[in-house]
């Protein structure tokens, strides 16, 4: 096992993926039925790999050297404290997404409301959705999702998690739930924002992820514009938007959403120091 651990490791890092050991162990883990601290164990103590795993992983890696993502040979992908069914025709959830879930989830924990409504304007995997129904349990969610494509993995994770406080609509993020205008506490998003002409640089993103999910438009923020006129509509007074965005999009977005009369427009950096988020109350 140690051999082919190290053998796969070499082998993804040839083809530049960016944690072979990360992934090599992983991929190990998920032919063996282990986690990647049981794969780890396994190591220590020894042992060997029957042929028909040795098959099923020498099958895996050549796809994953092909920069096919590890989360579509695994089907799942984590995110805070859930696992995830993804796959083709999904966004995957990435480790940024999750602190910018954060932002909505303490948003939901500090109101004074009861039963604070959030909802979740293009949930994809349902991530940001499910995190807030499961972390905040006393909130009342939404999760909307227009892409027919990927709608089938939301409802698949929806049920898989059982929230009992969520609930999943197929629709426009322009127009969905408008029985809930003026009784959001918050609204978050995390749209398609890359511009038009650009090349994302990941190949397991450009690739792979659905083109609906990562294009907005000529300068990347097409749907952001919608995202400011519908969430005024949602949001009760003093609620919270919360927008996703790469690191150059802030001062573009705040222009928008000043336009739009959005008050205490805040940006927040990720773990590299890169603006990562966009809030601002209604």
């Amino acid at each position: 096992m140690r051999a082919v651990r190290d053998e796969t490791v070499g082998r993804l890092a040839a083809a530049g993926v960016p944690d072979p050991e990360v992934d090599a162990e992983l991929l190990l883990g998920h032919v063996l039925g282990l986690s990647r601290g049981g794969v780890q164990a396994r190591l220590v103590v020894g042992g060997a790999l029957g042929e028909a795993d040795a098959a099923t992983l020498e099958s895996l890696v050549r796809r994953r050297e092909h920069r096919e993502p590890l989360q579509h040979l695994t089907g799942r992908a984590a995110f805070r404290s859930l696992e995830l069914a993804v796959g083709p025709g999904v966004f995957v959830p990435r480790p940024e997404t999750e602190q910018v879930a954060q932002l909505a989830i303490d948003a939901l924990r500090a109101t004074a409301e009861p039963e604070p409504i959030a909802i979740d304007l293009g949930s994809g995997s349902g991530a940001i959705a499910l995190a807030m129904a499961t972390e905040v349990p006393h909130a009342r969610v939404w999760a909307v999702e227009n892409s027919p494509a990927a709608f089938p993995w939301t409802r698949r994770n929806v049920e898989e998690v059982g929230a009992p406080n969520l609930e999943l609509v197929f629709g426009d993020l322009a127009t969905a739930l408008t029985e809930l205008d003026g009784r959001a506490a918050v609204v978050i998003s995390n749209p398609p924002y890359v511009p038009a002409g650009e090349l994302p640089r990941d190949p397991e993103v450009r690739l792979h992820d659905p083109e609906a999910a990562l294009y907005g438009g000529p300068d990347g923020l097409d749907v952001v514009r919608v995202l400011s006129t519908r969430a005024a509509e949602l949001l009760h007074p003093g609620g919270l938007l919360v927008i996703e965005h790469a690191e150059t999009q802030s001062a573009p977005i705040a222009a928008i959403l000043a336009a739009d009369g959005w008050r205490a427009i805040a940006h927040h950096r990720d773990l590299t120091s890169r603006d990562r988020a966009t809030t601002a109350l209604r």
